[in-house]
C-alpha cells in the first residue's frame, strides 16, 4: 500500500465535515501535518522510509509540474501519495506558497467516481473530497478498487449522519 500524507489546511482540522480526519483514523500509516506553506524536509521527515513521491492534485494545461512516472508507480509499496486537504482556492495557496509541491510529480484520477460528498457543493464533476480523492488513486495506483469500499460505505455513513444532523438544526430552527 503507498504511504499517504496528508497536508491539512488549518481551516479543516475542526470543521465537523472533515473527511480527512476519518481517512487518516482509517489508513494505517497515514500521516497529517497542518499549514498553509509546507517545508519539504518537514514534510518528508513526518513520514516513513524514502519513496517515489506524488502528489494528487490535478496538471494544468500551463502548470510545469511532471506527470507520475508510470514505470515508478508499478511498486505501490514503494509510492507516497501526498494529499492537500482544502478547499479548492486555499489548495491553490497551499500549492504556491510550497515550491516542493508545484514541482512534484503529478497524479490524476483515470475516472473520478460521482462524489457521494453531497453536504459541501462541488463546483465542477469530478471534484472530490479528499476521502474520495485518496481512495480512487489508491484503488488506482493498487489496482484494487474493491479493497476501499468498506471506508467508503462508512463515508456514505458519516455523510448520511451529517444530513441527519442539519435536518434536526432546521426543524428545531423553525
Amino acid at each position: 500500500m503507498p504511504e499517504v500524507l496528508i497536508l491539512q489546511h488549518p481551516l479543516e482540522v475542526e470543521h465537523a465535515k472533515n473527511s480527512a480526519r476519518l481517512l487518516h483514523l482509517s489508513l494505517l500509516g497515514s500521516h497529517t501535518l497542518t499549514g498553509e506553506v509546507f517545508d519539504e524536509a518537514d514534510a518528508i521527515a513526518a513520514t516513513q522510509a524514502p519513496k517515489y513521491t506524488v502528489l494528487l492534485y490535478p496538471l494544468t494545461n500551463h502548470d510545469p509540474a511532471p506527470i507520475a512516472d508510470p514505470a515508478l508507480l508499478q511498486n505501490p509499496a514503494q509510492v507516497r501519495l501526498v494529499v492537500l486537504d482544502a478547499t479548492w482556492r486555499k489548495s491553490r495557496k497551499m500549492l504556491h506558497g510550497s515550491p516542493w509541491l508545484r514541482n512534484l510529480p503529478r497524479l490524476s484520477l483515470d475516472e473520478a467516481p460521482e462524489s457521494l460528498y453531497v453536504i459541501r457543493k462541488a463546483h465542477r464533476p469530478g471534484q472530490l473530497s479528499t476521502l474520495e480523492a485518496t481512495c480512487a488513486a489508491l484503488a488506482q495506483l493498487e489496482g484494487n478498487a474493491e479493497k476501499y469500499r468498506a471506508l467508503l460505505d462508512a463515508f456514505k455513513g458519516f455523510v448520511a449522519q451529517q444530513q441527519a444532523q442539519a435536518l434536526n438544526r432546521q426543524i428545531i430552527s423553525r
